[in-house]
């Protein structure tokens, strides 16, 4: 699933973003979601968020959830 929508992405998720610094490339960074810095319900360039290692950057793609959530 792709990282424009908030509600798709939680603390936890392993996901793929872009660095500012990658931008340009579109080098992706895998990592897992400490907690979401975009406040509004979606982005048209992704959702930015902090990873559990301190980088933060737009999600490009959300590769796995910790457990499957109820809706």
């Amino acid at each position: 699933m792709d990282g424009t929508v908030r509600a798709d992405i939680h603390p936890g998720d392993t996901v793929e973003i872009v660095l500012k610094a990658d931008q340009a490339s579109g080098k992706t960074t895998r990592g897992v979601v400490k907690s979401i810095l975009t406040k509004s319900p979606n982005h048209p360039r992704g959702i930015k968020v902090q990873l559990a290692d301190g980088q933060i950057g737009r999600v490009r793609m959300v590769v796995s959830m910790p457990r499957m959530r109820s809706i």
